[in-house]
């Protein structure tokens, strides 16, 4: 695995690392605020919410503020990862929460196509997005805790990483074997592989702040092992950080963050690898901060793309999980044409 060390913040680097965080929180306000506006008929000047304030209320405000926690959740886990495993091109979905969560939602899709045939519409529409969502989180659980159990825990993480792959393999392989028993699930699977926050709700905002207000201050107490651990294991066990506990201690907090963004929002491509990366070319911190600022990068990166995606074909609306890989991809195309002088 390529490695790179990411030098730690200094007292020159502090001022612009917090004008930056300053500029990603009012970009992350904005963003808000321009959610709150956006509506299916265009866009609402803010003196004119009053009246139509149950609709900001139960949709746009729970749909605004589920988009900006998911891009927290995911920008907070790509920024574990890229620490955890040493490489700034790391993914959260790298080691199984993907492919578990893909697999689970399949299996609730295909039961819920037989048993859904013998229950109303309104009482089988609503217990099927319960169980998707709650089956998209044990998949993602799941799917992490067979790559550790294969890579015999998280010590080595080269071994994690291509565990992660066998897995994304064989759970891609065993959900497709399940798709031919029930052809039409193929369509809802395909709209959680793009990823959506339409159906974003109260319920689903206090889900997310919870599971970020108790995963953030978690990975910030690591910071500084995340530091001592760009050394490599033997640099970091010499500084006296026990690396494998804390490995497994980052790698379940990758996992609990992943899992509840990809529950409640589907697959959405891109912001845990390019919140970080962005965050990286702009400021050189140490990961105390980097997490912070990653999770605001993450906020703002798909707070934006909700917000496009609700508005560039108004009424209609484009997956999410579309538009950030459009951009993230594009991105790294961006990148790569200058560190390589133009050529691909």
């Amino acid at each position: 695995m390529t490695t790179r060390a990411w030098p730690a913040d200094t007292g020159a680097g502090a001022t612009p690392a917090a004008a930056f965080g300053a500029v990603l929180a009012g970009a992350v306000l904005l963003v808000a605020l321009a959610g709150l506006a956006a509506g299916a008929d265009g866009w609402t000047a803010p003196w004119r919410w009053g009246g139509e304030a149950d609709l900001v209320w139960r949709i746009r405000a729970p749909r605004t503020l589920g988009a900006l926690a998911v891009g927290a959740l995911l920008g907070l886990a790509g920024a574990i990862a890229q620490g955890l495993f040493r490489n700034p091109l790391a993914d959260p979905y790298l080691i199984g929460s993907a492919a578990g969560a893909g697999f689970a939602v399949v299996a609730v899709l295909v039961a819920g196509s037989s048993v859904g045939l013998a229950m109303a519409p309104e009482v089988a529409g609503p217990l099927l997005r319960a169980g998707l969502v709650g089956a998209a989180f044990a998949g993602a659980l799941g799917g992490v805790g067979l790559a550790l159990l294969l890579a015999g825990g998280a010590a080595r993480p080269l071994v994690l990483l291509l565990a992660g792959v066998v897995v994304g393999v064989l759970l891609g392989a065993l959900a497709d074997l399940l798709l031919l028993l029930a052809p039409e699930a193929l369509r809802r699977r395909q709209a959680f592989l793009l990823g959506s926050t339409a159906f974003l709700g109260w319920g689903s905002v206090a889900v997310l702040a919870a599971v970020l207000a108790v995963v953030g201050p978690f990975a910030h107490r690591f910071a500084r092992a995340l530091d001592a651990l760009v050394l490599g294991d033997a640099g970091a066990a010499s500084l006296g950080v026990p690396v494998a506990r804390v490995r497994g201690w980052l790698v379940a907090a990758m996992a609990l963050a992943t899992g509840a963004a990809v529950a409640q929002a589907g697959l959405v491509a891109f912001v845990g690898l390019l919140a970080p990366h962005l965050v990286r070319r702009r400021v050189t911190v140490a990961h105390g901060p980097l997490l912070v600022l990653s999770a605001l990068a993450g906020a703002a990166l798909l707070g934006a793309a909700d917000l496009a995606a609700r508005s560039v074909i108004a009424p209609r609306e484009l997956p999410v999980g579309l538009l950030t890989a459009v951009i993230g991809g594009a991105y790294l195309l961006m990148l790569l044409r200058r560190r390589h002088g133009g050529a691909i």
